[in-house]
């Protein structure tokens, strides 16, 4: 895996070694990243269920100021921190070992507010309609900020969500489809 863009285009980016995490592919992050911009003017990014940290780092990478990361498996979080270390990106970033509804609550007490969320958890495991909820009950975005999911090819979401509204939907292969949704 690398960092398809920006100030740290090139780099490599360890993979976590197992079957528990399923990477971005390249051409669905480039993908991702045409569609919310390919580059930022700041910001601060949630990557929930990070895997190896692939998203928010590369957010960073084109100029997200802060990145936060959220995975509960323990193999994720050392290869977040392995990665981070490598790339010199430790002062942007916060790792964090848990579940997702967990780190939404803590976001939520410390009154952080996203530009950027990132949704990739296991599919079909976890229902998007409560992440959303949840993002929504804690007051996590604000009108602008834009949520994309990563999901089944095959799985539809909801096309608007209590004032998110999908802008985007595309499906990548027979495997991976992604919704982007923006709070109005």
């Amino acid at each position: 895996m690398r960092i398809i863009s920006g100030t740290l285009k090139g780099r490599q980016i360890k993979p976590v070694p197992n079957r528990l995490t399923r990477p971005t592919a390249d051409k669905v992050k480039e993908a991702i990243f045409q569609i919310i911009g390919p580059f930022f003017n700041g910001g601060t990014v949630l990557d929930l269920f990070a895997g190896s940290g692939n998203l928010g780092i590369e957010a960073i990478s084109r100029g997200a100021e802060r990145s936060i990361f959220v995975d509960r498996h323990p193999k994720a979080v050392q290869i977040i921190h392995e990665n981070i270390k490598a790339l010199d990106i430790q002062d942007q970033t916060e790792v964090y070992k848990t579940d997702a509804f967990r780190a939404i609550k803590a976001a939520s007490k410390r009154n952080l507010v996203f530009d950027y969320i990132f949704l990739d958890p296991p599919y079909e495991k976890i229902s998007y309609t409560a992440l959303f909820d949840a993002i929504l009950d804690h007051q996590l975005i604000k009108s602008g900020s834009v949520i994309i999911c990563e999901h089944t090819a095959d799985e539809q979401l909801p096309e608007s969500y209590h004032g998110l509204e999908k802008f985007k939907s595309e499906v990548y292969g027979k495997t991976t489809g992604i919704s982007l949704y923006r709070l109005d």
